[in-house]
């Protein structure tokens, strides 16, 4: 595991930036498949990510979203957030997006294998300590692939499907981005306790190439760690 910390929430997202679009631009001459996520975490992130590669897309390049919430009125919640945050701002083609939903979860596991595997998954970290889709009390064991999920959000959906645990793992790259206090003690539930389904993100310390980026606020709880 390779700990990265950044002074401030600005700091860990071009730390972040920079660490995915060396990714995207050995798109120019191999294909390149990258799981990113939604959400408020990496919103910065995309907006560095946007100044640099104005100039247009490397083609290929493959994007996919590790979870979606399909609305009871029809939407697709990550993807219209993907969309919103960087595949709209950067002229990602439709082709270059390899779309994950309801309809085809059972078999993106085999999908992912046959596209050459998953270069690099970004995801955040959820102050219960899931990551992707997988909260804790939704999943027995750390063997579990892509999978349905049925739970409420708030009335707008009563479903879910996410990249589970063995998904994840099987990725040659991890890349975990965090900040804020609030984000210090489950981090350090991660990070210093033990690996276990109540804290789901704990598995990912045992991947071999894995990297947290996280700011000072959320790494002030870690033993060990001087804050400056």
């Amino acid at each position: 595991m390779n700990l990265i910390v950044a002074k401030d929430y600005e700091e860990m997202s071009r730390i972040a930036a920079m660490e995915l679009m060396q990714w995207i631009v050995k798109g120019k001459t191999l294909r390149v498949n990258l799981a990113i996520t939604a959400g408020k975490t990496p919103e910065r992130m995309y907006e560095i990510m946007t100044e640099y590669l104005e100039s247009g897309t490397f083609e290929d390049v493959h994007y996919y979203n590790f979870d979606e919430i399909p609305t009871k009125d029809g939407r697709h919640i990550t993807i219209d957030d993907l969309n919103r945050l960087f595949f709209v701002p950067n002229r990602i083609p439709e082709h270059q997006i390899e779309r994950f939903t309801e309809h085809n979860y059972e078999g993106y596991d085999e999908k992912i294998r046959l596209d050459g595997g998953l270069d690099l998954i970004v995801m955040g970290l959820g102050t219960d300590g899931h990551f992707c889709g997988n909260l804790p009390g939704t999943f027995a064991d750390f063997a579990q692939g892509c999978r349905h999920v049925f739970r409420d959000f708030e009335g707008i959906s009563d479903e879910y499907v996410t990249f589970g645990p063995a998904t994840v793992m099987e990725a040659r790259n991890l890349l975990l981005i965090v900040n804020g206090f609030h984000k210090a003690e489950i981090l350090k539930k991660m990070i210093e306790g033990p690996v276990t389904v109540d804290v789901p993100a704990s598995v990912l310390k045992l991947h071999p190439n894995f990297t947290i980026v996280a700011d000072q606020e959320a790494v002030s709880m870690l033993d060990g760690i001087n804050i400056k």
